[in-house]
């Protein structure tokens, strides 16, 4: 039997899944989990990169003591990177994707560039504060030596890959979401690149999912699809051409698989994204602000910060607003899903797609400004939950709609996967506001599609189609 770990790892944690496959069923076994927090560095919100190595070594390690390990692929979070230069040596900081740096990027390439109509017909991904495109024109900026001195951009996982091999290989998955890709060609534009005054030759040759990029401690370090959305779509057991795929976590992402792009100026108006996916496949979707805006007033409310040595001093001004706050309570999801549903009568929303949710000093602060604004400020733990809740599902079928106007479609049900699937009260409005069937599971969608690569490269599964028959067994 081949045993084979995958190292999925999101925007406050990772975890380590063994899987296997036994009568025709694939098994998960979760070995190693750890924390993935940030850290203020030169001014900047900055991923621990040094902690996220050992921890990632770590999990390897802890998996392989109690199986041999045919292979171990990583996914992350998209869009991220560090530069690295001619001695194999970090060049710049590892900037998150939340930190205010690229604020009117977006603007001054609209200006000194193209329009971002022109953008889009080319890459086909949406606009958002973060795409590495943006960051790497703050980073030019900022600072123009770091680009200068680079050899290599090198994503997040990728460079996890290469803490572990000693060899950097560029993933097209993960590189799609840099809105530096030609998407009809699915490779660099790098027509574009040189536009933006960026060293074209820093961006090296893509790779699909299923490469092998070397060894470590004798096990095989596989590719699978890198960004963490490619590899949870694979993952998404759909019935049929009309459903729509919504993978729930930090963030939402809901949308649809094709064969080609979709680049049109209705899809640009609708801020739709064309995500590369293995094997050539394409992810049209929307992304949603999601589970990050109740996992921050979570931890708010339990006095934890999300960027070490940030001051809480604008969320505890917050809390005396909410007068059943009770301070030193440790608040659990499922006790905040529970208040959310005691308070079903308090209909106030907003639009969780705002940038002020993006990175707020206090999440609190900005849903009870925006509520206010609105028509009414929650004032109890529950309206601030039912708050969000219901805001998400209407935010669900407004994309759903658009989606269908976009494509032509008419979609008949919603499959969700991830760990937002186990929700039930949040599944349950998002049936209610669109209309449409609920499915949920798996919720290790991300930690399968990253194990239905590999077991694909080594041969255990002859395609998607056959893995994606022993997810539903």
């Amino acid at each position: 039997m081949k045993y084979y770990v995958a190292v999925d790892i999101g925007a406050s944690s990772g975890r380590h899944i063994v899987g296997w496959v036994e009568n025709g069923r694939i098994e998960l076994e979760e070995v190693y989990r750890f924390d993935n927090s940030q850290v203020q560095l030169n001014g900047h919100d900055c991923w621990d990169l040094g902690r996220l190595v050992e921890s990632v070594k770590a999990g390897i390690d802890a998996a392989a003591e109690k199986y041999t390990i045919e292979s171990v692929g990583i996914d992350t979070w998209g869009v991220d990177f560090v530069l690295v230069d001619a001695k194999g040596k970090i060049c710049s900081d590892p900037v998150a994707y939340r930190d205010n740096r690229t604020q009117d990027a977006d603007k001054e390439i609209e200006k000194e560039v193209m329009s971002f109509a022109d953008l889009y017909s080319r890459v086909g991904i949406q606009k958002t504060s973060f795409n590495t495109i943006y960051q790497l024109w703050a980073l030019k900026k900022e600072h123009p030596e770091q680009l200068a001195r680079a050899a290599k951009y090198v994503s997040i996982p990728e460079y996890l890959n290469y803490a572990l091999t000693g060899k950097i290989v560029h993933e097209y998955t993960h590189s799609s979401t840099t809105a530096l890709l030609d998407a009809a060609k699915m490779d660099w534009d790098r027509d574009l690149i040189a536009k933006l005054g960026l060293p074209v030759e820093i961006f090296g040759e893509l790779k699909m999912p299923g490469e092998t990029v070397g060894e470590y401690e004798g096990i095989k370090v596989v590719q699978p699809a890198m960004h963490d959305t490619a590899s949870a779509f694979l993952a998404v057991p759909a019935r049929d051409d009309k459903a729509v795929y919504l993978s729930s976590g930090t963030w939402s992402l809901l949308g649809v698989e094709n064969d080609s792009a979709i680049t049109t100026p209705a899809a640009c108006a609708a801020n739709f994204t064309n995500e590369g996916g293995a094997w050539g496949r394409f992810r049209f979707l929307k992304n949603i602000m999601g589970l990050w805006i109740i996992q921050s007033i979570r931890r708010e409310l339990n006095g934890v910060s999300y960027v070490e040595g940030r001051d809480r001093d604008e969320t505890i001004d917050a809390l005396k607003a909410i007068k059943d706050y009770q301070k030193g309570k440790w608040y659990s999801f499922a006790e905040l899903e529970m208040a959310a549903r005691s308070a079903s009568d308090y209909n106030v929303t907003i639009d969780v797609n705002e940038q002020r949710f993006m990175n707020p000093a206090s999440m609190i602060v900005e849903v009870l400004a925006a509520a206010e604004k609105n028509g009414k400020a929650p004032s109890t733990v529950g309206e601030l939950m039912q708050c969000v809740y219901k805001s998400l599902a209407e935010c669900y079928a407004a994309a759903v709609k658009t989606l269908s106007e976009v494509t032509g479609k008419t979609y008949t049900s919603i499959n969700i996967v991830g760990g937002g699937c186990q929700d039930k009260y949040l599944n349950a409005l998002t049936a209610e506001a669109t209309g449409l069937e609920v499915f949920t599971g798996p919720v290790e969608g991300t930690a399968i599609g990253n194990l239905i690569v590999q077991m694909i490269a080594a041969g255990d599964f002859a395609d998607l189609a056959e893995a994606r028959k022993a997810i539903v067994r």
